[in-house]
């Protein structure tokens, strides 16, 4: 069967997103596998710190894969976990990044895989307190040309975000893993406001301690901002 011109037309179009998509999917999943590696060398450094420190080892510091696409770090009393979604965006047209001359010379370099970094208490999945709240501190976008940028707060945002130059690598993956370690260890846990918490009920009351469904979150009723 002979195909005309607007079928022909048509598969291309097809062909061209598909394989763009599979080329951002591909460079995404290998950032986030440089994450992975590099989570688990920070392991390794630190129980060899952790030992030559002169004091008990605390074992504070943990890395644990939770599948394909996830992986948990757990330090002190706060977990970070880094996701990669499977799906492949295209940034909306006003945001900041669709006005860089980097993407306005080649559109294609606008959709891209994003790995989420949030902040979780580790209390929170130690006692599974499922109404507890996380909090994204991070979004790691990754385009098919490995170029990345992030949208974070504090030590995440103020990562040089210059799309058309920044690569995906180990020292730029181990920059965003210390950024949003250093922003954790600073992102304190504030007593929620008074108003929130001074209603409960009986079923709470009767439930266990480790099961008791009050919400606990570092800025639970307080604005979060990119300030705080």
């Amino acid at each position: 069967m002979k195909i005309n011109d607007e079928t022909t037309e048509l598969f291309n179009l097809i062909k061209e997103k598909s394989t763009l998509k599979q080329s951002v999917y591909s460079k995404t999943l290998d950032g986030f596998n440089l994450i992975k590696d590099i989570l688990s060398n920070l392991k390794e450094q630190y129980d060899s710190f952790d030992k030559d420190s002169g004091d008990e080892p605390s074992g504070t510091f943990e890395v644990k894969p939770r599948g394909p696409f996830e992986i948990e770090l757990k330090f002190g009393g706060d977990i970070l976990l880094f996701m990669m979604h499977t799906n492949v965006f295209e940034f909306p047209r006003k945001h900041e990044v669709m006005n860089t001359q980097y993407v306005r010379d080649d559109k294609n370099r606008s959709y891209c895989g994003i790995i989420n970094v949030y902040n979780f208490i580790a209390d929170s999945f130690k006692y599974n307190r499922v109404n507890d709240i996380g909090y994204l501190i991070g979004r790691i976008f990754i385009n098919h040309e490995n170029h990345y940028f992030i949208e974070g707060k504090r030590e995440l945002g103020f990562l040089l975000n210059n799309f058309g130059k920044n690569v995906m690598n180990d020292k730029s993956a181990g920059q965003i893993i210390n950024a949003a370690v250093k922003y954790t260890v600073n992102f304190d846990l504030l007593t929620p406001n008074y108003d929130i918490v001074k209603f409960v009920s009986v079923q709470d009351m009767l439930s266990t301690l480790d099961a008791i469904s009050l919400k606990t979150g570092k800025r639970l009723g307080y604005k979060f901002s990119a300030d705080h």
